[in-house]
C-alpha cells in the first residue's frame, strides 16, 4: 500500500516534497479526488451487481453509500481546486478556506450515510424479510470491496498527514467507515447463511453508530479551523527563533497567526527594539525580517516596532522589580512594552501585562494586586497597566 501511494505521488505530482506550495496542495487535493471517484464508481457498480445476485437490500445499499462517497471525492476535488484560486477583490487573502469547506462537506455525507443506514437497520430489525442468498460472486465482491477501501483509508490517511489536511482525513475516515459498513454487511450474511439467524439489522445500527461518531469528528475538525485555532506551538517558536536571529530585535510579543488555509496565513508581531538605534537602520532591519519570514513560512508578514530602553539603569531596575512583582502573582504572567513616564508628584510605570489563553483570570483582581506591589516597591509610582491574553 505504502510504495503504490508513493509511486502515484511521484507519477502525478510535481515537486510532491513542497507541500506548503498552493499548486502542490491542489495537486495533492486532484490525486485523491480523481482516484476517489474512480475506486467509487468501480464498486458501485460491482456491489450493484453483487446485490442484485444475492438480492441483497444491504449489498444494494451499500453499493448506493459507494455512489455518495464519489460524491464526496467531487466534493474534495472542487474543494482543493477552489482552494488554489488566487486572491480577488472579493478575497483580498486567497479562497485557501475552501479546503475547511470541503471537510465539513464531507462530514455532512457521513452523517446522511449514518442516517441512512440507522434507519435501514431499523427496518431489518422489525421487518421479517427472510435471508439473502450469498453466493461466491458476491461474497468475493464485498471482500474485494473491503480491501479497496482499506487502501483508500490509508492512502488518503497518508496525504492528509503529508499536507496536514483536515479534508483529506475526513475521505480517510469515509473509506474507513465504508469498510467497516461492508464487512458488517458481510458478516451479517454470513451469519444469517450458516445459522438461518438475522442480525444483520443489528450489525447495522452498531456500524451507523460508528459512522456518526467519525462524522462528529470529522466535523469539528473542519469547523474549528475556520473559527480560528491557535497556531501549532512548534510553528510559534520557529517564528520566535527566525525573528530573534535579527540581533537588533531583543524581544517579541503580541504574536499573531491568521489561518486563510492550509499554506496561507498572515503573521504579526511586536519586535522590541533598543530606542537609541537609529530609526532608518532599525526600520531596514524590520523589514528584512518580514520578507525572511514570508519566505520561510509562504506567509504575508507584519512587524510592529515597539521601541524599548535598554541603557537607563533607573527603568532597567524598575522593570525587573516589577516583573519579579508579577512573577510572584502567577509565574505564567510576563510584562512588555515597559515605559516610565515622570512626573512632579507621581510617577506612572506603563506596561502590557500578557496573561496565556489558558488562565481563567479575573481582570480587575489582577489590577489590584499589581496596586499593591507597587505600593511597597515605591507608593509614588503609578501603575498603568493593559492586560491581555496571548500566545507569547
Amino acid at each position: 500500500m505504502f510504495y503504490l501511494t508513493k509511486l502515484l505521488i511521484r507519477l502525478f505530482i510535481k515537486n510532491c516534497d513542497d507541500v506548503k506550495n498552493p499548486d502542490v496542495r491542489s495537486s495533492y487535493g486532484n490525486l485523491s479526488g480523481l482516484a476517489g471517484i474512480f475506486l467509487n464508481i468501480c464498486l458501485f457498480a460491482a456491489k450493484l451487481t453483487a446485490g442484485i445476485i444475492s438480492a441483497s437490500v444491504s449489498v444494494v445499499a451499500d453499493a448506493f453509500n459507494n455512489l455518495s462517497d464519489a460524491g464526496s471525492s467531487v466534493v474534495t476535488f472542487l474543494g482543493f481546486k477552489l482552494a488554489n484560486r488566487p486572491a480577488d477583490k472579493e478575497h483580498p487573502f486567497g479562497h485557501g478556506r475552501y479546503e475547511y469547506v470541503a471537510g465539513l462537506g464531507i462530514s455532512v455525507v457521513i452523517f446522511i450515510v449514518g442516517f441512512e443506514l440507522a434507519m435501514t437497520s431499523f427496518e431489518k430489525i422489525f421487518s421479517n424479510d427472510g435471508n439473502a442468498e450469498l453466493g461466491t460472486v458476491s461474497v468475493v465482491i464485498l471482500i474485494a470491496s473491503v480491501a479497496v477501501k482499506l487502501w483508500m483509508y490509508f492512502f488518503n490517511r497518508f496525504l492528509s498527514k503529508k499536507l496536514d489536511s483536515s479534508a483529506l482525513n475526513a475521505t480517510a475516515l469515509d473509506s474507513l467507515c465504508d469498510s467497516i459498513a461492508t464487512t458488517v454487511v458481510l458478516i451479517g450474511m454470513l451469519l444469517s447463511q450458516t445459522f438461518k439467524i438475522n442480525i444483520d439489522g443489528w450489525l447495522g445500527l452498531a456500524v451507523a453508530c460508528f459512522i456518526f461518531y467519525a462524522g462528529v469528528k470529522t466535523f469539528k475538525d473542519s469547523l474549528s479551523p475556520l473559527l480560528g485555532n491557535p497556531p501549532d506551538e512548534t510553528f510559534v517558536n520557529e517564528i520566535k527563533e527566525t525573528v530573534t536571529q535579527n540581533t537588533m530585535i531583543v524581544g517579541i510579543h503580541d504574536l499573531m497567526v491568521h489561518d486563510y488555509g492550509p499554506g496561507r496565513c498572515i503573521i504579526s508581531l511586536h519586535a522590541e527594539i533598543p530606542c537609541n538605534e537609529d530609526i532608518l537602520k532599525a526600520h531596514d532591519s524590520i523589514d528584512l525580517t518580514e520578507k525572511i519570514l514570508e519566505r520561510k513560512f509562504n506567509c504575508l508578514a507584519t512587524i510592529h516596532m515597539d521601541p524599548i530602553a535598554t541603557d537607563d539603569e533607573y527603568t532597567l531596575r524598575l522593570k525587573d522589580d516589577v516583573c519579579r512583582a508579577v512573577e510572584e502573582i502567577n509565574e505564567d504572567f510576563s510584562v512588555h512594552d515597559f515605559r516610565v513616564v515622570h512626573g512632579d508628584t507621581h510617577t506612572n510605570v506603563i506596561f502590557d501585562l500578557a496573561v496565556p489563553f489558558s488562565k481563567d483570570i479575573n481582570f480587575e483582581s489582577i489590577r489590584k494586586e499589581i496596586k499593591e506591589k507597587f505600593v511597597l516597591i515605591d507608593p509614588k509610582l503609578i501603575p498603568v497597566v493593559h492586560i491581555e491574553k496571548t500566545l507569547v
